[in-house]
């Protein structure tokens, strides 16, 4: 039988993913995404290249086996530069290497990367060819549909175009422009409209590509939608704020039954994995921060947050804390009877 190449992805890699989101998707939220969904794909937040070759590797790519698959997010514009950083990543064991186009915050604008790429296909196309010369990982592109005064039907064919003439493996396009004059990275996220139909029509234009989509995401339901069209379906802030959607992401999307049945069982099974970072050192606010969009609309949910919020940033904090925090959470009566 003919052996996979593994620079490649099938459409049921990219199928569903959550976004990477600088300071939410550390190795911690990861983690914890992992227990909720066997499947979905899981992105670290965007390391500049820079920081991979000469910055604290272990602290910035170290992870857990269990997060697998998983892709790092890496942010440059210097070719050389972006195939050093994948070979180090390749050497953490990473399953993927994305290359941030989209990102529109003032770091990434000083630094002539993120989306202020998408003005310039061709050195994109570099750093995507340098890269799948240096590893033999699937090398992927997240990118918007345009940046300021371009016209996203010119723009985001001719980015798709060279970087999958360059051997990317897939493109993940966020369906909106991103301004970098005039509006900050966090009206980015929500001002500039969507255009779905724009991500539709390169799909069907290129149906050989493996093309996804990300951008105003908020159910497993409008991800299925958008996969009657396209490969894949990113979320990123409905992810993090209400988790527990990542539940329906088996089922719904791929058949196959959720590995826990309800947020009270996922911070049941988060347990052993604090409790060996605790014993590590790492402090305990730094896993619950990512559990405080747990639990929307059952009693005792404010008490939740507030109990965390308060109680696990406090030196020393253990277990007790999050246990004591899901006593106050009136857990539904027929998860009892499950």
């Amino acid at each position: 039988m003919p052996v996979a190449d593994p620079t490649m992805l099938t459409p049921a890699d990219i199928r569903f993913s959550v976004a990477p989101m600088m300071d939410w998707t550390d190795r911690h939220c990861r983690v914890f995404h992992r227990i909720l969904s066997r499947r979905a794909r899981l992105y670290t937040e965007m390391v500049t290249a820079g920081a991979v070759i000469h910055g604290p590797r272990d602290r910035l790519l170290g992870f857990d086996a269990v997060e697998h698959p998983v892709a790092m997010q890496l942010g440059g514009s210097v070719p050389a530069d972006l195939a050093a950083a994948a070979r180090i990543a390749a050497d953490y064991g990473y399953d993927e290497i994305n290359l941030n186009c989209g990102c529109p915050s003032d770091r990434v604008k000083n630094g002539s990367f993120g989306a202020c790429l998408m003005r310039d296909p061709a050195l994109v196309a570099e750093g995507i060819a340098a890269m799948r010369a240096a590893v033999p990982l699937p090398v992927t592109v997240k990118c918007r549909i345009g940046v300021d005064d371009q016209d996203p039907e010119e723009a985001l064919p001719a980015m798709a175009d060279a970087v999958l003439a360059a051997g990317a493996a897939a493109l993940i396009v966020h369906a909106r422009k991103a301004w970098l004059q005039g509006l900050s990275p966090k009206q980015n996220r929500d001002v500039p409209p969507l255009d779905y139909s724009i991500v539709a029509r390169l799909k069907a234009e290129r149906p050989q590509a493996l093309i996804g989509i990300n951008g105003g995401l908020t159910t497993v339901a409008a991800c299925a939608e958008q996969l009657t069209v396209l490969d894949g379906a990113m979320v990123g802030r409905a992810a993090y704020h209400d988790p527990e959607m990542l539940l329906g992401v088996d089922p719904t999307l791929f058949g196959e039954p959720a590995p826990v049945p309800d947020g009270f069982a996922a911070v049941e099974a988060f347990m052993p994995y604090m409790a060996g970072r605790l014993a590590a050192g790492v402090r305990l606010h730094d896993m619950t921060r990512h559990l405080l969009g747990l639990f929307p609309g059952l009693p005792g949910a404010r008490l939740w947050r507030r109990h965390l919020a308060t109680e696990a940033p406090k030196p020393g904090a253990g277990l007790e804390v999050v246990r004591d925090a899901l006593a106050h959470v009136t857990r539904p009566a027929a998860s009892l009877a499950a």
